[in-house]
């Protein structure tokens, strides 16, 4: 199977401005290349990979400042701009810009960037165009390298190897017939139907009796202390009062990028454990089809429209992102490869103002974000827990990713969704025109 290995490299002063330069030139190439296809459309026509890769080429001529990064870095470019335009479209591709993009280029082919050990914390990886670099070897490779990334993250540059492990995926789980639903939630991360809750600041089981969460604190507070918080608001007034463009501005930058990357480890540590954890536990994993995307849009709106409660769904924006849901969802994916579990989604409707006990749907059941109290029969249990158990319940009655807008009403919604022809996750097919 392939998976992926990350390092923090140890690049030297010259070795730094070659990336820097390397990074800029890929991100001309992409806006330019973008360009050039919607320029295409308006006229009606097309251009693909080749012709561009073939056109990249001959602009080598003019312009001599494109050879200074390697061939197949650009040709990659290209290449991911392709599968992008094919995917969403080519007016839905954003541009690449010098202040939000994080600089990133990949070496596709392992033969032209060889990988040595050096000792046991240290490793070095040739590079065209860079020479050998050193970087830290936190962890063994653990198998052949396929592919090798450059990006830029904080204040360091890291290099991450595409590997096969040559591992096969497992064709079944060790506990057969396991299953658990999961309901992923702003106070507490994740909670099974089990009655076990992950977070951060606790990965523990809990015995619900008292309709109280394991844990306190404010939503999305759980991967910074206390102090870091505070630094992070100070910073946050000091970069209100910099000059755009000022070097005081780019050492606040940097300094919130810095703090700001360790929460980023913090949540991608949290949710890997927390997928071994489930996967190991449970052969099938039931979670709901959330469009975190969209679940996260801003709602401040227009001038002619203003949006209403823009600063309450700007809160919650924040703690939904914070508690990483995606991040989890694709986690399971990844280390369900190795257990052979099977995650399935279904539909998240109603799923935490509905009984578990009785299937009872209303409102007023939800006393409060911890307590669930069902007004038909009367059950009392942790309203993430009922949650949990409605998504796993939904998954054996057979109710995965509906396309309706509903599951109440006996002959279905009233909009329909146009059932989808390929699997979520999966690359359309190529269509005539990107």
């Amino acid at each position: 199977m392939l998976a992926g290995r990350r390092y923090r490299l140890e690049f030297d002063f010259g070795q730094v401005l070659i990336a820097e330069k390397v990074a800029g030139i890929c991100r001309s190439v992409w806006n330019t290349a973008l360009e050039q296809r919607r320029e295409y459309r308006r006229r009606g026509a097309y251009i693909g990979y080749a012709q561009q890769c073939a056109q990249l080429a001959e602009a080598k001529q003019d312009f001599p400042w494109l050879a200074e990064a390697p061939a197949q870095v650009l040709q990659q470019i290209l290449k991911d701009l392709d599968q992008a335009c094919r995917r969403h479209g080519t007016w839905k591709i954003h541009w690449k810009s010098r202040a939000r993009w994080k600089p990133s280029f990949r070496f596709p082919t392992p033969t032209h960037t060889p990988v040595e050990k050096l000792g046991r914390k240290w490793g070095r990886v040739f590079l065209p165009k860079f020479g050998w670099a050193k970087f830290r070897l936190s962890r063994p490779l653990g198998g052949r390298v396929k592919s090798v990334t450059i990006c830029f993250d904080g204040r360091h540059w890291f290099v991450s190897f595409l590997i096969d492990d040559g591992l096969p995926e497992a064709a079944e789980h060790r506990l057969p017939g396991t299953e658990a639903g999961v309901d992923r939630g702003v106070v507490t991360a994740a909670t099974t139907s089990e009655g076990e809750f992950f977070d951060r600041a606790h990965v523990t089981e809990h015995t619900v009796s008292a309709c109280t969460p394991p844990g306190e604190g404010e939503p999305g507070s759980a991967f910074l202390s206390a102090k870091e918080a505070e630094r992070y608001l100070r910073l946050q007034r000091r970069l209100a009062r910099t000059q755009r463009g000022s070097k005081r501005r780019k050492k606040v930058v940097a300094s919130l990028g810095k703090l700001m990357g360790r929460l980023r480890m913090r949540r991608a540590d949290f949710n890997a454990q927390t997928a071994h954890r489930l996967t190991r536990d449970h052969a099938t994993v039931v979670l709901e089809d959330l469009q975190v995307t969209n679940m996260t849009a801003s709602a401040r709106g227009t001038l002619e429209r203003p949006g209403r409660n823009v600063a309450q769904k700007s809160g919650l924006n924040r703690a939904i992102l914070n508690k990483g849901w995606y991040g989890l969802e694709r986690a399971l994916i990844s280390k369900a490869r190795y257990t052979g579990s099977v995650i399935v989604k279904v539909n998240p409707t109603h799923t935490s103002q509905t009984c578990s006990a009785c299937t009872a749907v209303d409102p007023k059941s939800r006393e409060s974000q911890a307590v669930f109290r069902c007004t038909t029969c009367g059950h009392v249990e942790h309203a993430d827990v009922n949650a949990a158990k409605n998504i796993k319940n939904r998954k054996a009655a057979g109710l995965v990713v509906s396309g309706r807008g509903d599951l109440q009403a006996p002959a279905g919604s009233v909009k329909r969704q146009a059932p989808r022809s390929i699997a979520r996750g999966a690359y359309p097919a190529p269509r005539a025109a990107a």
